[in-house]
């Protein structure tokens, strides 16, 4: 199985412990010096200041500033920053109004504290968007192959991980014509790994399109191995990388032989009970929500307030699907099925904004209830689709092998999708969740999809 730190690195984790404790360091102190007693710090070391840390940790990591910024520049990072800023300065403030302190002890531990929990929260923002930026310990790549999958595996280093360089690009042995830029060719006439020690590659990829009749140079590539130089292949890559499996690239035998797709009775059974238990809290909380949403869609517009549609889910058995309507009663009154595009028409003016916020999925926690769907997995999709898109994109059915989710990795990773080419690239995402899910996975899914609501990302 694909290690966990492939979607949540280990110096990732670390340093999201060492800013929780730096938090809850600062807590004990702000009321120690406030207090002048230790009468009050377990308390509060034990409830308000581990909830602050907590709160902050799932603040900064939805707002991706446990990520490497993959886009320099823009207001990105800095809208990012200033919503992180926001968020957790008002739970500090919210936490802190709870304690059992004087009204004048309350106002300086809250002020330390908040002082502490800004700090922490630039300090995370500026090492993800600067230092990541111009570190000098990049990882040295050096790509074997010209064609155009080494092309596009050299876009992709260069706009989705800061923290590689390309080095340079090494020809296939049956490689006619370079799609690379030829100055970033490597010089002919050398071995492969004479290469890459010459130019202190750390990391080999492999992209050649030709793998047959000698195009593989397999006891050089082994040398390279013992050598301290990593290699991977091209499938790999992009799930490291970019958290996806892409089709393009893709052979059955890769799925077959690889690690992962490990789809047990534990897994199943736990992945069941989480889906109980948030479903069931989700409700709870968002029951008001749901009451004033009810309301507004027979306000806004004539027609029953959920619809119903099919579905294709677990192992491609169909099942009904309800949301809150967001649509006009008569969106397809031609009973044609076709995707929403953007600016659709038929969307109310209350749909528009259920959909920006993602509320008109709310009425699919029942159907995680009963067991049609998880809360996490690839999206449903309507039969009429699903027979299309796996008569035109490879693997698709596999998409099937999981339950469907109200959230997935797709969702949180592509913006809506109304094309074939749209759902190609959410398959792709899918295939990763389908071969790496997990519990942890699921959360931080999960997590992201806060940002997403918040952001409006891929809304329509």
């Amino acid at each position: 199985m694909l290690h966990v730190t492939q979607y949540a690195s280990r110096h990732a984790m670390l340093i999201a412990l060492f800013d929780s404790g730096v938090i809850m360091i600062a807590v004990c102190v702000a009321v120690m010096l406030q207090a002048g007693s230790l009468d009050n710090l377990i308390p509060v070391a034990s409830t308000h200041g581990v909830s602050i840390a907590a709160g902050v940790l799932f603040i900064n990591v939805a707002n991706g500033l446990y990520e490497p910024a993959r886009l320099r520049g823009g207001f990105g990072p800095l809208l990012r920053t200033v919503m992180a800023l926001v968020m957790a300065l008002s739970l500090t403030y919210a936490a802190f109004s709870l304690l059992p302190l004087q009204t004048s002890e309350r106002s300086g531990a809250l002020l330390a504290t908040m002082v502490g929990v800004a700090l922490v929260v630039l300090r995370r923002a500026y090492v993800t968007t600067v230092v990541s930026a111009v570190s000098g310990t990049r990882t040295r790549v050096l790509i074997f192959g010209s064609g155009e999958a080494a092309r596009v595996v050299g876009q992709t280093l260069t706009l989705a991980d800061p923290n590689s360089q390309v080095v340079g690009y090494f020809a296939g042995p049956n490689e006619k014509q370079a799609e690379v830029p030829a100055a970033e060719l490597l010089p002919a006439g050398r071995s492969l790994i004479e290469t890459a020690v010459d130019v202190h590659a750390d990391e080999i990829i492999i992209a050649l399109a030709e793998r047959r009749a000698g195009s593989m140079p397999l006891r050089e590539l082994l040398d390279c191995k013992l050598s301290g130089i990593k290699v991977n292949d091209l499938n790999s890559h992009f799930e490291k990388r970019l958290g996806q499996i892409r089709i393009d690239y893709l052979s059955a035998s890769w799925l077959i032989f690889g690690d992962g797709f490990n789809q047990g009775g534990m897994r199943t059974a736990v992945k069941r009970v989480f889906d109980i238990v948030c479903a069931v809290l989700l409700l709870v909380a968002t029951a008001p929500l749901m009451l004033l949403t009810t309301l507004l869609i027979k306000l806004d517009s004539p027609g029953p307030v959920l619809y119903r549609q099919e579905r294709t889910g677990l192992n491609g058995v169909g099942f009904p699907v309800v949301k809150f309507r967001s649509m006009c009663s008569d969106a397809e009154k031609d009973g044609q099925p076709r995707w929403a595009a953007a600016g659709d028409v038929r969307v109310t003016r209350v749909g528009k904004w259920m959909r920006l916020t993602r509320i008109d999925e709310l009425p699919q926690l029942f159907s995680v209830l009963t067991g049609n769907m998880s809360l996490v997995g690839p999206r449903p999709e309507r039969p009429f689709f699903v027979d299309q898109l796996t008569r035109e994109i490879p693997f698709y059915a596999v998409r099937h092998s999981v339950k469907p989710g109200i959230t997935g990795w797709a969702q949180v990773r592509y913006t809506y999708g109304a094309t074939i080419e749209d759902s190609q690239e959410k398959l792709q995402y899918d295939l990763y969740y389908v071969k790496n899910h997990t519990l942890l996975l699921d959360l931080k899914i999960l997590v992201e999809t806060v940002r997403v609501v918040l952001t409006g990302h891929g809304a329509r």
